[in-house]
């Protein structure tokens, strides 16, 4: 299973709760974590089928926003 990381605009508990849905139906239940502790508020992604582009448009269409990591970005 790939892993993907993305930067992103869910900042809150509550965020968490509005993208829960959306992410499950795009890349399944407990395929996905978003890390609030961290300044960039880390979406990651396990999924060996999920697109950027996919993961991106679902969150666009609910208000939320990623941004990808560079490769060599060290996630603290």
């Amino acid at each position: 299973m790939k892993q993907l990381h993305y930067k992103s605009n869910i900042n809150c508990g509550s965020c968490v709760t509005n993208v829960t849905n959306t992410l499950n139906e795009t890349v399944g239940a407990g395929n996905w974590t978003v890390d609030i502790a961290n300044k960039d508020k880390i979406l990651t992604i396990n999924s060996e089928t999920a697109t950027k582009e996919q993961v991106e448009q679902s969150l666009n269409k609910i208000g939320y926003r990623i941004e990808e990591i560079e490769s060599n970005f060290q996630i603290k």
